[in-house]
């Protein structure tokens, strides 16, 4: 990979992974409710697990979805159907420090398994497949997921910084309800180019 071409790639990562999606959007609402410490795995199963998602779509997936389009249909309406359900389980977060159901973060391999079912990363990760590893040799793939992996866990991370800092402002309790119905429907918000796109 060229230096331009190398520059190019580390700033879409950059930009793909700093942006508002549904990864970002539920860190920071997990910062908000847990705080940073209690939101290390969210945050470490999205980093690690994107990264294997690029290198199992490099190798192999992406022809999957060459030779039956279906699937990747049926792969995104099933990834509607579950950000709608965490849409849900984020509007009825239980307030911090209650033991009501949705009043745990997200664990390492919650995190990594949505990737799978999370659109935005779906189409982050083919793009970074189809324009920078276009041969889909496994160095190339390799490289491609070492540098996203490198540049998307400190881009995420910054969400739930953001999400632990506006924890001050929700210590009301119908403040973070607020808040938490807001993250619901801005993550309900993200799924619009996939329905309609």
């Amino acid at each position: 990979m060229s230096i331009e071409l190398l520059s190019a790639f580390v700033a879409f990562a950059f930009v793909s992974s700093i942006t508002p999606g549904p990864n970002n959007l539920m860190l920071m609402a997990s910062g908000a409710n847990f705080g940073f410490r209690r939101s290390v795995p969210h945050m470490l199963g999205i980093g690690i697990g994107f990264t294997f998602m690029i290198v199992l779509v490099g190798v192999g997936l992406m022809t999957l979805f060459d030779l039956y389009p279906v699937s990747y249909t049926i792969l995104k309406a099933g990834s509607v159907v579950y950000l709608l359900w965490l849409a849900w389980k984020i509007a009825h977060a239980a307030e911090p420090g209650t033991s009501a159901a949705g009043g745990t973060p997200m664990t390492f391999l919650q995190a990594a398994a949505f990737q799978w079912v999370n659109p935005k990363a779906w189409a982050m990760a083919l793009t970074a497949i189809s324009v920078y590893a276009p041969t889909r040799s496994m160095a190339a793939v390799l490289l491609v997921a070492l540098i996203f992996g490198m540049v998307n866990l400190p881009s995420v991370s910054v969400w739930t910084v953001l999400g632990q800092k506006i924890r001050v402002i929700l210590t009301n309790p119908t403040r973070l309800r607020s808040f938490n119905v807001t993250m619901a429907l801005l993550l309900v918000a993200t799924l619009f180019p996939v329905i309609f796109g």
